[in-house]
This record gives structure tokens, sequence and C-alpha cells, in this order.
């Protein structure tokens, strides 16, 4: 077992949570790298768009308070979701993606210690040897152009023990090191956070090595051991994780604060982007999820009005409602998001008041897709439920 560093501590017991919001939110404070110092459940896989974790941890501090519930209906990489459990909140969040609900659900359940992870993973890894080898004739031809194939079965076994056994931290570590290049990964030279092949970096004769099959189980568990370097074993609340869109998911009756981060209009695809992860749980999941995302302000715009009836039904008189929104940059046009988000909460139809705006440069690696070139500011947008 792996105990959390005193700087991980403090931050647990230390920073007082505002009941009003007083205090103006700098992105001064989130300039600072956390790779190192973030609990180590956050790097479990790569999520194109993922929110840092210091402004999550920050957000929830300073919008809610210890034992109150914390909502994200559209989780992602569950980075909000972790930190307000770390925090003593409780937790309700969703997404429509099932690779993020595996990441979300896993950092929310995953055992308080390395002994009981890596126990849990053994098991597995047993099951998963025992199962009957995968018929690679029915994987599709781009997904075994990245795998040797004796590799392409144990990771297609063990993936399927996993759904089977609804085990998200076993499925989670896998899909963090499908792809890439370093020896601790599983296939052919490629890129690690979107997938596409680095043949011509690494041709195969003058790279052999690379080419050849890869063992899954030192793999998976050295992963397990990297996922619990800086690991918080202290009590946590009640929470709760389901796979649902916007427009169907049921939120609670009673929330005390909603902190969100909603899909960036036209200019991430989240299907795309983790189409191979998003292979091994279910062939048709890319394509659904890219179809859901928003690319039109007017599709963004009916989403945030469903967004807001949904908030508006649950969130205490008082509760505050934050959203964190890129702006997407599509032929050198502004897609406003921001802007029609205020709009669309502000409007009158919603009992919501602005509170703060503040605006973020955020680096180039939350790449475009389509015909965007970026996505150059990140806004949180503070909203307050007034009646």
């Amino acid at each position: 077992m792996t105990a959390a560093s005193p700087s991980l501590n403090a931050r647990r017991a230390g920073l007082g949570p505002l009941h009003s919001f007083k205090r103006s939110l700098s992105p001064q404070n989130w300039r600072a790298p956390v790779v190192h110092s973030e609990y180590s459940l956050h790097q479990l896989s790569p999520y194109i768009g993922k929110l840092k974790s210091s402004i999550a941890g920050d957000l929830v501090q300073a919008l809610s308070r210890p034992g109150e519930l914390v909502v994200d209906p559209f989780s992602g990489a569950g980075t909000i979701a972790f930190e307000a459990s770390l925090a003593g909140r409780r937790v309700f969040a969703s997404d429509l993606s099932p690779y993020a609900y595996a990441l979300t659900h896993a950092k929310l359940n995953a055992p308080h210690t390395l002994d009981a992870a890596v126990h849990q993973i053994e098991t597995l890894l047993e099951e998963s040897a025992a199962s009957a080898t995968p018929d690679l004739r029915a994987v599709p031809r781009w997904v075994r152009a990245y795998f040797n194939p004796r590799t392409l079965k144990e990771a297609i076994s063990f993936s399927n023990v996993c759904q089977d056994r609804q085990h998200t931290l076993g499925l989670s570590c896998l899909l963090g090191i499908l792809h890439h290049q370093r020896p601790g990964f599983l296939s052919y030279p490629s890129s690690h956070l979107v997938p596409y092949l680095r043949g011509k970096n690494f041709p195969a004769e003058d790279f052999p090595a690379l080419y050849e099959y890869r063992a899954l189980r030192p793999r998976i568990l050295s992963k397990v051991v990297r996922a619990y370097k800086r690991v918080d074993d202290g009590p946590r609340l009640a929470s709760t994780v389901v796979q649902s869109s916007i427009e169907d998911v049921i939120l609670p009756a009673r929330v005390d604060a909603v902190i969100t981060s909603p899909p960036y209009m036209n200019a991430l695809d989240y299907g795309r982007d983790n189409r191979l992860r998003l292979w091994f749980m279910s062939p048709t999941a890319a394509a659904a999820i890219d179809n859901s995302t928003p690319s039109t302000i007017l599709e963004f715009a009916r989403i945030m009005s469903v967004l807001a009836i949904k908030v508006s039904s649950c969130l205490k008189v008082g509760g505050y409602c934050v959203l964190v929104i890129g702006e997407a940059v599509s032929r050198g046009t502004l897609g406003h998001t921001a802007s029609t988000a205020v709009e669309v909460f502000t409007s009158g139809s919603y009992p919501f008041q602005l509170v703060q705006t503040v605006s973020d440069l955020i680096p180039d690696v939350r790449r475009a897709r389509r015909d965007c070139r970026g996505v150059k500011v990140e806004n949180v947008i503070v909203l307050r439920r007034v009646k």
C-alpha cells in the first residue's frame, strides 16, 4: 500500500469551503502542473478535453460543503466527481459514453489499498486465462492492425471478463495501457491520447521488438501499481454513477451543487478520439457518441436548455451551478458557447443568476476535430439558483 502524501492529506483537511460565494476564482491558481501531485487514480486512462484536477478541486471546495451532494451530468474522465468524493461530498455522476462511465465509476469505487486492488486484478486475470480464446476473424481489420494477435486475444478476454464482472477498475487499467509505443503498453507503436499507428516513425524492420508479443499480465499489474502511487484511503461518502444522456438522466430529487463540463461544441470528437478503447466496450459506441455531440450553436443551446430544466427541478435555492465550457474556434470564428449558456440559464425561464465568469487560456493538447482549429479559451461560469 502507498499512503497519501502529506500535501494530499492537507488538501483533504485544509481548505474550508465558502457557503456563500465570496471569493474570486483565479486561473493563476490553476496553472501549476498537477501530474506529480494529484491523486494518481486521476491518471487511470487518458481522456481528451479532461478538466484539470486542481480546477475541479477548487470549484468543489469553494461552492459546496462537506457532506453535500455534488452532481456532474457530463462526467467525462470523472475528475470533478473524484475530487468531490475526496473532499467528503456525496456524488452523483452521469455520462453517455461507456468509457466515461467506466473511468468515473472506477475512480469512485476503487479499493482503498494497492493490495486489495492487486488481489482483484489477479482474480480477473485467472478467470480471463481460463476463458475461451477469442476468434480474431470477428475483429475488424483496423483493430487487429494495432496488436500482435496473441496480445489482442489476451486483451479481449480480459476486457470481456471485466465487463461481465462490472469491474471498472480492471477495465480502466486495461484501456489506460491499450495503445502507445512504450514497453508498458500493449499495442504496436501508436499514439497514446488519440489512437493512430506510427509505423512510419517506427518501421518493423528497424524496431522488431516493438511488434513482438506483449504479455498482458505484467503490464496490467504494473499499471495498477502506478494507479496507486498516490492514494487516499480515508472514508468516502455514497456515490452514484450512471451511463445516460442528459435527456434521459434522472437527477436526484435534491442537489446541493452542480459542477460540470458540457461537451465542447464541434471541437472534440469524443467517439473518434477514443475509438479503439470504445471498440473494446461496444463496437457502435464511437459513432453514437459523436452523433450526440453538438455541432451547431443551436444544438448546443438545446442541450443547455435541457440541462437548465433538469437542474431547476432539483438544485436547492442558493445552490450553485458551475459550467466549465470551452470556446470552439471554427474557421476563424468563435462558437460563443459560454455566452450561449449564460443566455439560456439567465433568460428568465429558469431561476438562475450569473455570479461570476472566469476565462482561462488552455493548451493545444485539447485539439480540434472536423472544421475547428482548436479550443483556445475555457470559461468557468458560476450561476446561483435564486428562487
